[in-house]
């Protein structure tokens, strides 16, 4: 065999570096709604995230999701930060293949409010 085919074989057995895309949200959604999303390509070493943060003042309760490409220092962990005047409790879970982020949020409270405002609407609408 020549040198140059058992170059191109010992290159062959190399893996390929292929970078991980990960869904990035244009900014933080608040529930039941999901972020705007849009893939993105991460940094090497990196995880895609997922997201939740809960902060509840009074009867109302807010929840945050974000989606971003992450260090894997900062994945499954979950602890307190304080934003827009409230402390959030947050988890974060990662994932480490294309997109796999992209889990929507459902949530059974936003078709029950849905089905409320419908119904007060057509009632109002009948008076």
């Amino acid at each position: 065999m020549s040198r140059r085919l058992l170059a191109l074989m010992f290159l062959c057995l190399f893996p390929v570096a292929v970078p991980l895309f990960c869904y990035t949200c244009v900014f933080p959604a608040l529930s039941p709604l999901d972020c705007i999303r849009f893939p993105q390509k991460c940094p090497p070493g990196h995880r895609c995230l997922s997201s939740k943060a809960t902060a509840q003042k009074g009867d109302i309760k807010l929840v945050l999701y974000e989606k971003s490409c992450v260090l894997p220092i900062l994945c499954n962990l979950t602890g307190e930060k304080y934003a827009m005047g409230l402390n959030f409790t947050f988890t974060n879970d990662c994932c480490d293949t294309h997109l796999c982020n992209k889990a929507p949020v459902t949530s059974t409270r936003f078709w029950s409010f849905t089905a409320v405002l419908f119904f007060l609407c057509f009632a109002t609408l009948q008076h």
